[in-house]
C-alpha cells in the first residue's frame, strides 16, 4: 500500500514538473518570438528591401563623350552582376564568407565563435557577420551603428528576409555596390575608378585584391596612402584565394609579385577641363530640381551638354599662355620706379602694404597676400558659341577656377568698348543708311547727363583726324568720332539700345550718345550670341549649354532646346558681316590674319576702354562665335598704355580659332549670301558715288533702295558705268 502510493505520488510530482516545464518552455518560447516580433517590427519592411535607392553620381558629361564634372554626396555607380568579374567575387568570398553559397543569411559557426568570445571577454568583436549581415548594416540606416547584441540580432533577422528575398548573386551584386572603399567613394565602379580609372569589368586580379582587403580597414590600407599595408592585405587575399581553390600556385605567385599601382590624373584632364563650365550647368539645374522631380546630388543623372572638350582644351591652353605673357607685362609695369600706377592702385584700394613690400611680392621675393594676388591678376575670359546652333563649345571663365570661381563669361559685365558698334552701325544700315554714307572725322562733344556740366571729348584710338568718312571705313578702323557722329546725326540713342536688345543683349543700356563707344557693361556670352546673328543672316539662337537629362535607367527627363527668333533682315545682316569682314581683312582685327595665320573667312570687332582697363575681340566665322575679354577684376586698374583689344584680344581668338580649325581638320567655308536681299553696285572709291569709267571703282553692297542714284562728278562727265573684273 505504502509502495502504491509513493508511486503515484512520484507519478504527480512528475507531471507537476513536466507541466511546469512545459509552461515555462512555452513563456520562453513565446516571450522569444514576442521580443523577436517586436524586434523585427523596427526592420524596413521588403518592399523597402526590394526598392534599394542608394545615392549615385551625377555625371555631366561632353559633346564628344567625357565626363567633365561629377556631383554627389557620397560618390557611388550601380554596376550589374554580370559587369563584376568573377574573381572579385571569388576574393570576396574567399576573405568575408567562405559558405556564403551555404548558409541561410549567417554563419552558424563563426556566429557562435564570437558569440563565445565576447560573453568570455565582456567586449563586443566584429568578424562573425556574413556578406548578407554586412550588407543588411550598410542597407538600412534605421538600425544604427552602435555596436550592441540588439543591433546583431536584428542584422539577423534583415540577413534572413534578404536570403529569403534575393538571390545569392543579387546579393553579392547590391553588396559591392554599397560597401565604403575610402576617400569618399562607395561601391565598386567608384572605387575602381578612384584608384585605377577603368570600368569595373577591365579590374585585374591583383586590382580586385587590393579592393576587397581595403574593406577591412579602407583608411589604413588605402593604396593611395599606405601602398606598404594595401600590398599585405593584397597578398592576404590573394593568399585566401589560392586556400579556397579559386587561383592556381602558379597565379598565387605572380599577382603576389606585382607592384602596387594606383591612377594619378594629370594636372588638366576631363574632370576639370571645364569647371567654370561645370559650375554653370550644376547652376542652371538646381533650379530645376522640384519641376523634374530630382536630386541632383543623389539620383544618378546623366547630364549631356554641349560643350566639346577638344576646343576647351585648346582654348585653355591658348589663354593660360596668353595671361602669362601679359601678366609679365603688367608686373614690368608695376616695377618701374618711374612710374606711381602701383601707388595708386594701392592708395585707391586702401592696401596697407607699401609699394616696396608689393614689389618683392611681384619678384616672388616673399609670399604675396590673397588681396594683392586677386587685385593684381590679369583676367581673361573666352566663350565660344556653335554658329549653327548657338550651343557653347568653350568656356574660359577667368584664370584658376580654384581662386576664383566667378564666372566671367555670364557673371561679369564689363564695357565693350567699340566692339559695340556693330549694333550701332545696324541700327543705322536697318534704318536705310548705306555703308557709302559719310560723315565728318572731326572732334565732336558729348554731353554729360544729369546736373554734369562735364562735357567728353572722345579722340580717336590713333589720335587722327579727317574729312568725309563712310561707315565702312569708320568701323574698320574704329573711328570714335564717325561713331559718335553716327548716333548724334544718322540714329537716335534709343534706337540703338533697341537694336542691341533684338540682339540679345540684356543689361542696362544708357540711351545716351557715349553709348556709341560701348560706355554701358555687357556680358561676354551675350556679346558672342549677338555677333552670330550675322553669319545666321539674322537669326538669333539663345546659348545652350545642357542638351538633355536622363535618369538613371537612361530615361530622358528633358530635352533642351534653344529660343531662336529673327531679329534681324538678311540683307542687313549680310551688310554687317561685309562690314566686319573688312576690320578681320584690313582693319583693327587684321592681327589674326597677319601675326597667327587664321586665313578662315571671319569677321568681327575689336573693343578697348578708356584707359586701357578692358580689352575685347569679338568674332565669327561660318562655324563658330568667339568673345575674348581681357582685364583686371578692378575695372579701376589699367592694363597698361597700348594694351588694346587688338594686342590682347585678337591674339587669344585668333590662336584659339586656329587650332581649333586645325585639330578638327574643319573645311574651309564661305559665308551665305542672301542675294535676294542685296543688291552690288560700282562705287567711285573717292565720291562714293556710282563709278564711271575714270574712278578707281569698288564693288560695295547695299539694300535695295539705298544704291546711290548719281555718278561721281570727280573724274570727269561721262557715265559709262565702271566694270570689275572678278
Amino acid at each position: 500500500m505504502m509502495k502504491h502510493f509513493k508511486a503515484k505520488g512520484g507519478r504527480q510530482k512528475f507531471k507537476q514538473r513536466l507541466y511546469i516545464a512545459l509552461g515555462v518552455s512555452f513563456l520562453f518560447t513565446f516571450g522569444l518570438f514576442s521580443w523577436l516580433y517586436f524586434l523585427a517590427q523596427d526592420l524596413p519592411s521588403l518592399d523597402e528591401l526590394e526598392r534599394y535607392d542608394p545615392d549615385l553620381i551625377t555625371r555631366i558629361v561632353s559633346a564628344d563623350d567625357q565626363v567633365i564634372q561629377e556631383l554627389f554626396t557620397t560618390q557611388r555607380t550601380l554596376v550589374k552582376s554580370n559587369e563584376i568579374p568573377p574573381h572579385v567575387k571569388k576574393a570576396l568570398i574567399a576573405t568575408e564568407d567562405q559558405r556564403f553559397y551555404s548558409h541561410w543569411g549567417m554563419n552558424l559557426f563563426r556566429t557562435i565563435y564570437s558569440i563565445t568570445l565576447n560573453v568570455f571577454t565582456g567586449e563586443i568583436h566584429g568578424g562573425a557577420s556574413s556578406l548578407t549581415q554586412q550588407l543588411a548594416r550598410s542597407l538600412y540606416a534605421r538600425i544604427g551603428f552602435k555596436q550592441t547584441y540588439l543591433r546583431k540580432i536584428r542584422e539577423l533577422i534583415t540577413a534572413v528576409q534578404i536570403e529569403h528575398t534575393f538571390t545569392k548573386e543579387e546579393i553579392l551584386t547590391m553588396y559591392l555596390n554599397t560597401v565604403y572603399f575610402g576617400h569618399g567613394t562607395y561601391g565598386l565602379q567608384a572605387a575602381a575608378t578612384k584608384y585605377f580609372n577603368k570600368r569595373v569589368e577591365n579590374l585585374t586580379l591583383d586590382e580586385g585584391a587590393i579592393l576587397v582587403g581595403m574593406l577591412r580597414a579602407p583608411a589604413y590600407y588605402s593604396p593611395i596612402t599606405h601602398p606598404d599595408r594595401s600590398r599585405h592585405i593584397r597578398n592576404v587575399v590573394i593568399n585566401s584565394m589560392f586556400r579556397e581553390k579559386a587561383i592556381n600556385a602558379v597565379e598565387r605567385n605572380y599577382f603576389k609579385s606585382l607592384p602596387i599601382n594606383t591612377f594619378t590624373p594629370d594636372s588638366i584632364d576631363a574632370g576639370n577641363v571645364a569647371p567654370y563650365f561645370g559650375e554653370y550647368v550644376r547652376v542652371q539645374l538646381e533650379k530645376e530640381d522640384d519641376e523634374l522631380g530630382v536630386n541632383l546630388y543623389r539620383d544618378g543623372l546623366t547630364i549631356y551638354t554641349s560643350l566639346d572638350t577638344r576646343m576647351q582644351t585648346i582654348a585653355n591652353a591658348v589663354v593660360a599662355k596668353e595671361l602669362a605673357r601679359v601678366q609679365a607685362l603688367f608686373n614690368a609695369r608695376m616695377l618701374n620706379t618711374t612710374l606711381s600706377a602701383l601707388g595708386d592702385i594701392l592708395e585707391n584700394h586702401k592696401i596697407k602694404e607699401t609699394i616696396d613690400t608689393v614689389r618683392l611680392m611681384i619678384r616672388d621675393s616673399i609670399p604675396m597676400t590673397s588681396r594683392i594676388e586677386q587685385l593684381l591678376t590679369v583676367q581673361a575670359q573666352l566663350i565660344s558659341l556653335d554658329v549653327e546652333t548657338g550651343q557653347i563649345k568653350a568656356m574660359v571663365g577667368g584664370k584658376d577656377f580654384n581662386k576664383s570661381k566667378w564666372n566671367r563669361s555670364v557673371q561679369m559685365k564689363r564695357q565693350p568698348g567699340s566692339s559695340f558698334k556693330p549694333f550701332l552701325y545696324t541700327a543705322a544700315i536697318d534704318n536705310g543708311y548705306p555703308v557709302t554714307t559719310t560723315l565728318l572725322n572731326q572732334p565732336v562733344v558729348i554731353k554729360s547727363a544729369g546736373n554734369d556740366s562735364t562735357d567728353w571729348r572722345p579722340k580717336n584710338y590713333d589720335l587722327s583726324m579727317g574729312g568725309e568718312t563712310t561707315l565702312r571705313e569708320g568701323i574698320r578702323r574704329s573711328l570714335n568720332l564717325i561713331a559718335v557722329r553716327t548716333i548724334q546725326e544718322l540714329v537716335a540713342p534709343a534706337a540703338v539700345v533697341e537694336k542691341a536688345r533684338a540682339l540679345g543683349i540684356t543689361t542696362r543700356l544708357y540711351p545716351g550718345d557715349a553709348l556709341a563707344l560701348g560706355a554701358s557693361g555687357v556680358y561676354p556670352i551675350e556679346m558672342a550670341a549677338a555677333y552670330a546673328v550675322y553669319p545666321r543672316l539674322g537669326i538669333w539662337i539663345e546659348p545652350l549649354g545642357i542638351l538633355s537629362v536622363q535618369d538613371r535607367f537612361g530615361g530622358v527627363l528633358r530635352n533642351y532646346t534653344a529660343d531662336r527668333k529673327e531679329v534681324l533682315g538678311r540683307g542687313t545682316s549680310y551688310i554687317m558681316l561685309s562690314l566686319l569682314e573688312t576690320v578681320a581683312n584690313r582693319g583693327t582685327g587684321v592681327g589674326a590674319r597677319t601675326r597667327f595665320g587664321f586665313h578662315e573667312p571671319a569677321g568681327g570687332k575689336t573693343g578697348t576702354t578708356t584707359g586701357f582697363t578692358d580689352a575685347w575681340y569679338v568674332g565669327f566665322t561660318t562655324r563658330l562665335s568667339t568673345a575674348v575679354w581681357v582685364g583686371m577684376d578692378s575695372p579701376s586698374i589699367s592694363l597698361g598704355p597700348g594694351m588694346a583689344g587688338s594686342a590682347l584680344g585678337v591674339p587669344i581668338w585668333a590662336q584659339y580659332m586656329k587650332a581649333v580649325y586645325d585639330s578638327l581638320d574643319w573645311d574651309r567655308q564661305k559665308f551665305e549670301i542672301p542675294e535676294e536681299s542685296i543688291v552690288y553696285a560700282n562705287v567711285c572709291t573717292e565720291s562714293h558715288l556710282l563709278a564711271t569709267e575714270y574712278c578707281t571703282p569698288e564693288r560695295e553692297v547695299f539694300l535695295p533702295g539705298t544704291v546711290p542714284t548719281q555718278y561721281c562728278d570727280i573724274h570727269g562727265n561721262r557715265k559709262k558705268p565702271a566694270v570689275i573684273d572678278f
